[in-house]
């Protein structure tokens, strides 16, 4: 007897979650070799948000700037901190507008929302019309943070999934999920499938900053950390399978 193709049985999922909020670094954006932007890759990566939109999940995404800038290597090249971390959040902007389009070419509806005001090119943030577009089906980037320095994307993503009302965080990696080494050094490295806030917290293990994992474990949101590239691993996780790693209460 021959099997379901796989493909098939990702269209045949039914979600585990009503909405999600999906975390991308800047490095998701990234040739593998160095900075700047892929677009064949952030092509691909709105397809696979686009398949987990087909399902009847609600999407908000948080993008990073790493790879265009890091506020913290600027200030250790000597700039001073408040003026790279709002460079850096202008980068995040410049990756939401790339993944918009991606967005849209895949003829998924989408909006950017900015913390900091440009509305000549997107919608200043308003948490209850960005909760009306995800009703209507509609994609929402967050961009430029909280709009202050000091903060990494962390916790802008955990503070939008909260008022947003997200039932999980997706974390797109480019490693299978969370390991006990850096897997990229150490090839031993053994991946950790589950996990609590306070392990995350107490083994400094690099999952997001500090305040966002306390923020998550405050408000019990599950954290789901998978490898983004690899094929279905998003549908499968917004279906209810076991990918990557867990943290949870």
């Amino acid at each position: 007897m021959k099997t379901e193709p796989e493909a098939e049985k990702r269209d045949t999922l039914t979600p585990n979650y009503r909405r999600v909020l999906l975390k991308l670094s800047g490095e998701s954006f990234a040739p593998s070799d160095g900075y700047g932007l892929d677009f064949p890759t952030i092509g691909w990566i709105a397809s696979r948000v686009a398949k987990v939109r087909a399902m009847g999940v609600e999407i908000a995404i948080v993008v990073g700037g790493g790879n265009i800038l890091r506020g913290s290597e600027a200030e250790q090249a000597g700039m001073d901190r408040a003026s790279a971390d709002y460079m850096g959040m202008l980068a995040t902007v410049i990756n939401a507008l790339a993944l918009r389009d991606a967005l849209e070419h895949q003829d998924v509806p989408t909006r950017v929302q900015t913390a900091i005001s440009m509305q000549e090119i997107a919608e200043p943030f308003i948490r209850g019309r960005a909760i009306r577009h995800l009703e209507k089906g509609r994609v929402v980037i967050f961009a430029a943070g909280t709009g202050n320095p000091y903060f990494t994307t962390d916790t802008p993503a955990v503070l939008r999934a909260l008022e947003v009302g997200a039932e999980a965080i997706l974390m797109g990696k480019r490693v299978d999920g969370v390991f006990d080494r850096d897997p990229m050094i150490d090839p031993e490295a053994k991946l950790l499938p589950d996990l609590t806030y306070m392990q995350v917290l107490e083994r400094e293990l690099k999952v997001m900053d500090a305040t966002a994992i306390a923020l998550c474990k405050d408000y019990r949101l599950p954290i789901h950390v998978f490898n983004l590239l690899g094929e279905g691993n998003m549908e499968r996780i917004v279906g209810g399978e076991s990918i990557g790693t867990l943290v949870h209460s």
